[in-house]
C-alpha cells in the first residue's frame, strides 16, 4: 500500500528555524535530550553528541569550534544536520558511526561497525606517556592487544616518538580500519599492524610495555546493553559467561613477553571486582583518571612472573578470542 501524504511529509527530517550554527546545535540537543538515547560512545551529554552531529553534516573542523557557533547556516545545511540528528533517534547508532570519525587522546580518528567507538580512560594514560608507572625515554617497544580502530597503538606512537608498536587484532576487518587510521596519521614506519589471537601471532617477541581494552562483557551484561551498543562488534564486547575469557589469556601469557621493568595495562571496566576476585592475590594497581573512568589495572613485569602458577591455574577454565 502506498504511504500516505502525511506519513511521507513526517518521513523527511524537520526543517528548524534556526540562523547560526549555534542556534542549529541547540535545536538538536533538545531534540536528543527528549529521545530514549543511551551516551557513552565519545560523547556523555545531549550538547556534545549534537555538536559533534552538526559540525560533521556542516564540514565543520574540530579547530573551528570555539568560532563557528556564530556562523550562518543556510537551508541545505539545516536539512543535513536534521537528518543526522533523526537517524540518530530512530536508529539508535552511535553519532560517530554516522559521522565515520571521533578523537582519542586528542587524535582523530576514522570508525566503522567493524570496530568499537574509541572512548577508554586509557587515553589520558597515553597522553601521561604512563608516568609514573614507566620512564618514557626507556620505552622502545609498545604492544596493543585487540587494536581495533588502532587508536591505542596510534595514541602510543604519538606519545612514544622513539618506538615501535604493534598493533594486534583477531578481525581481518577491524585491522583494516586500524591501518587506514595509522597510514593517515603517517605512522606506517613504527606501528605494525599484526593478525594475532592475544600472543599467538607475535612469537616470541617482548614489549617494555604492553596495554590492551579487550572484551570484558559477561554474558548476562551483553543481554542487557542498550541499543547503540548492539551496533558494536560482539566480537570486541563478549568475553564469555563472566567476561573473563580474554584477560585471563592476557595475564597468563603475558611474563614471557614483557621485558625487565615492563609494565601491563589492561582495561576492565565493570569487571572489575570479578577481576579481583578470581585472582585475589595478585597485586593488583588500580588506576585513578583524572577525567574521569576506571576499571584500570597494571602490574609489573616482576609480579607478573611471581605470579605465574597462579595465573596459569585459573587460565585452564577459561578461553576466548580478542577483537
Amino acid at each position: 500500500m502506498a504511504a500516505s501524504p502525511t506519513s511521507r511529509r513526517r518521513s523527511v527530517p524537520q526543517r528548524p528555524p534556526v540562523a547560526t550554527v549555534g542556534e542549529l546545535v541547540a535545536w538538536s540537543a533538545r531534540r536528543l535530550t527528549v529521545a530514549p538515547l543511551h551516551y557513552g560512545h565519545g560523547t556523555d551529554n545531549p550538547f556534545d553528541e549534537a555538536g559533534a552531529l552538526v559540525f560533521h553534516a556542516l564540514g565543520i573542523r574540530h579547530a573551528e569550534a570555539p568560532r563557528a557557533y556564530d556562523w550562518a547556516v543556510n537551508r541545505r545545511d539545516v536539512m543535513r544536520a536534521a537528518e543526522l540528528v533523526t537517524r540518530r533517534i530512530r536508529e539508535r547508532v552511535p553519532s560517530a558511526y554516522l559521522t565515520g570519525r571521533t578523537w582519542f587522546a586528542g587524535h582523530e580518528i576514522a570508525v566503522t561497525a567493524d570496530v568499537l567507538v574509541p572512548r577508554s580512560p586509557l587515553a589520558e594514560l597515553c597522553e601521561g606517556r604512563f608516568a609514573p608507572w614507566i620512564e618514557a625515554a626507556r620505552v622502545r617497544r609498545v604492544l596493543d592487544i585487540g587494536t581495533g580502530s588502532g587508536c591505542i597503538a596510534i595514541a602510543c606512537a604519538h606519545a612514544f616518538p622513539q618506538a615501535t608498536i604493534d598493533a594486534t587484532d583477531i578481525s581481518h576487518a577491524a585491522l583494516e580500519v586500524a591501518i587506514g587510521n595509522i597510514r593517515a596519521h603517517g605512522l606506517e614506519r613504527r606501528v605494525r599492524p599484526v593478525l594475532s589471537n592475544v600472543y599467538r601471532g607475535i612469537g616470541s617477541d617482548r614489549y617494555d610495555i604492553i596495554v590492551s581494552n579487550p572484551p570484558y562483557v559477561s554474558e548476562a551484561e551483553m543481554r542487557a546493553l542498550p541499543s547503540e551498543y548492539r551496533r558494536e562488534p560482539a566480537l570486541g564486547l563478549a568475553a564469555g559467561r563472566h567476561g573473563l575469557d580474554v584477560v585471563s589469556r592476557i595475564l597468563t601469557d603475558a611474563a614471557p613477553h614483557l621485558e625487565k621493568g615492563g609494565i601491563l595495562v589492561v582495561e576492565v571496566g565493570d569487571s572489575e571486582q570479578r577481576v579481583r576476585e578470581t585472582w585475589p592475590t595478585l597485586p593488583f594497581t588500580w588506576l585513578d583518571f583524572e577525567r574521569g573512568g576506571g576499571g584500570v589495572f597494571l602490574l609489573g613485569a616482576r609480579q607478573v612472573e611471581r605470579h605465574r602458577g597462579e595465573l596459569s591455574g585459573t587460565a585452564q577454565s577459561r578461553s576466548g578470542n580478542v577483537r
